[in-house]
């Protein structure tokens, strides 16, 4: 790498975030840092891309009146443009955040904000996550500090291919947070609701509610870590191969009739 590496800012909570503000300003002291988002909050839509219509990207300013991207579409297709060449130059750093609310255990398989750090990893560029644990976050401090520390190690050390970090931040203040816990992924139980409404023709509709998600404080997981007032850094690769289950499987000697 020669020169000051670029940094691409994006994120699930769209362009308005206060966390992709948040985020941006951690990372500006790294490098020249890009910023481009959702135009609306796309949280839990996973590694979604639009396939079936025209995606369309407008210039926009950030509240601190520096420059962005906004699109029309997930948070996977942000980053996946990028990579297409939409905006010029190499990308040194992908960094997908600050999210509104944790992004734990099982969430990583809903959350838009890890999945645009996935897309980076498919694309050749290493990438992280971070969410705080707090949907309306107010104080910033520790996530901002967080960011620039795993930011500034991936620069200096990288990652292997295929492999992202998922950073978790405790809603405590900086003074009162234990450091770094490199933690491996936990497990939430969800306590989803299906509520059905009639509109005024009386056609059904549904929302699906309920309370967040509870988490499993198992010493070692990033849930244990950031309820201990530690933040979360867990390492995610892209195969998901169950490598255990291999032999076994093969011992079905799975055949087709004839």
């Amino acid at each position: 790498m020669t020169g000051r590496p670029r940094i691409l800012v994006t994120n699930d909570d769209g362009i308005e975030s206060r966390g992709l503000l948040a985020l941006k300003q951690a990372l500006e002291p790294l490098g020249e840092v890009l910023v481009i988002a959702p135009e609306t909050n796309q949280s839990a839509v996973g590694h979604s891309r639009t396939m079936w219509r025209p995606l369309r990207v407008r210039e926009r300013s950030l509240a601190d009146g520096s420059p962005a991207w906004s699109i029309d579409g997930s948070p996977s297709d942000a980053v996946g443009l990028v990579f297409l060449g939409l905006l010029p130059g190499p990308i040194d750093l992908v960094a997908s955040g600050i999210n509104h609310g944790a992004n734990l255990g099982d969430d990583i398989t809903y959350s838009g904000t890890v999945s645009a750090a996935m897309e980076a990893v498919l694309n050749g560029c290493p990438a992280f996550a971070i969410s705080h644990d707090d949907f309306a976050p107010d104080d910033f401090e520790l996530a901002i500090a967080a960011a620039r520390v795993v930011a500034a190690a991936i620069l200096a050390r990288g990652l292997e291919p295929g492999q992202l970090l998922n950073v978790n931040v405790p809603a405590i203040p900086k003074a009162a947070c234990e450091g770094f816990e490199v933690a491996r992924l936990g497990k939430r139980t969800y306590q989803d609701e299906l509520i059905r409404r009639e509109d005024p023709r009386g056609v059904p509709y549904y929302w699906v509610g309920g309370s967040p998600p509870r988490g499993h404080a198992i010493p070692g997981t990033d849930v244990d870590a950031v309820a201990h007032n530690r933040v979360a850094v867990t390492p995610i690769q892209l195969d998901l191969t169950a490598d255990r289950f291999l032999e076994r499987l093969r011992g079905w000697e799975l055949t087709l009739d004839r």
